[in-house]
């Protein structure tokens, strides 16, 4: 074989062996994630906590990733339905559950057949917020401190009612965690929902809840009600007066409600990493930060690895305190 045919074979095997690479490309660049619109999934109805803190950040992220960022609402069975929904979505990081402490650690103790688990069927993306919540009295209680309240209550064992969301939720876990702090002996009544507890508090019909901050702080400076404690480490700037309870003689009690992001399990971790750096540079964000604290929720990030940690160590914590209450669900 001539020299001229060596080189033209040579030339042929080179060109054949790249078509298949050069073929790829357009497929590999197509397969960039994220390659369409992140879809958010909330398992509450519109206008509420959650909604509100996704439209905060929704713009800063789509910015980031190239992509819209669209929220869905699944609500029901304590945003159960919305979770399930997304632990069966495909695990390529275009469906994200946006959830609150009850929906990742709380249900898992109090719903006998629920159909998620947590740490199982769910990669954690990143924690957003931490979220304080206020004991709050209704202004006719004869108790201007925490101090004062406990006193109050000692006094008449049994007298006075706690008004919650529901049996479960964190408006009823957490007063309970506070009465064994305490040793106290409240009355529990459990509503529908946080308005119509929350009216009832105004109304004199219960004389203590525990109010997430940006509602507790609305009425607290209306005179509606009044703030005694707040349940995070530090004071919030939302509530720059009221002491914490650790302030007030209970050292340890910090007790915070959360919000994070979870993709479906198999996610790969490189689609993780973009998701939670993106969320990471938003929390950043000076702006952003005042934003939230001006609307009670603690910028708090964590990337995905410690949020998974963190999650794991929040299980126990509050599946304790669903067995110490008694509350069950069916």
């Amino acid at each position: 074989m001539s020299d001229n045919s060596i080189r033209a074979r040579r030339s042929l095997l080179a060109a054949a062996a790249a078509a298949p690479l050069a073929a790829a490309l357009p497929a590999a660049a197509q397969a960039a994630f994220p390659s369409r619109p992140i879809r958010v999934v909330i398992g509450f109805p519109a206008g509420g906590p959650l909604d509100q803190h996704a439209r905060g950040w929704a713009d800063r992220v789509e910015k980031i990733l190239g992509q819209p960022v669209l929220v869905d609402y699944k609500p029901g069975a304590g945003g159960s339905i919305g979770a399930e929904f997304v632990a069966k979505s495909a695990p390529d990081g275009h469906t994200l559950l946006l959830a609150n402490t009850g929906t990742m650690v709380i249900n898992p103790a109090l719903y006998p057949k629920l159909p998620y688990h947590t740490l199982r069927d769910f990669a954690p993306v990143a924690r957003t917020a931490q979220q304080p919540l206020a004991f709050i009295v209704n202004p006719g209680v004869a108790a201007k401190t925490l101090r004062e309240f406990v006193a109050l209550a000692k006094s008449q064992p049994g007298r006075l009612n706690y008004a919650s969301a529901g049996n479960g939720g964190i408006s009823h876990l957490v007063p309970e965690m506070f009465k064994r702090a305490a040793g106290l002996y409240m009355v529990h009544l459990p509503y529908r929902g946080s308005a119509p507890a929350f009216t009832d508090v105004m109304g004199g019909s219960a004389q203590f809840m525990a109010e997430s901050v940006p509602q507790a702080a609305q009425y607290h400076k209306q005179g509606k009600v009044r703030a005694i404690a707040v349940t995070s480490r530090e004071r919030s700037p939302a509530l720059p007066d009221v002491p914490t309870v650790i302030e007030q003689g209970y050292p340890g009690f910090e007790v915070v409600g959360f919000y994070g992001l979870l993709a479906p399990a198999a996610t790969p971790k490189d689609v993780l990493a973009k998701l939670s750096n993106a969320f990471r540079d938003v929390l950043a964000n000076p702006e952003m930060r005042a934003k939230m604290q001006q609307q009670g929720a603690d910028p708090a990030y964590l990337s995905s690895e410690d949020f998974g940690r963190f999650l794991a160590d929040e299980m126990p914590k509050w599946a304790k305190a669903v067995k110490d209450s008694g509350a069950t669900v069916d």
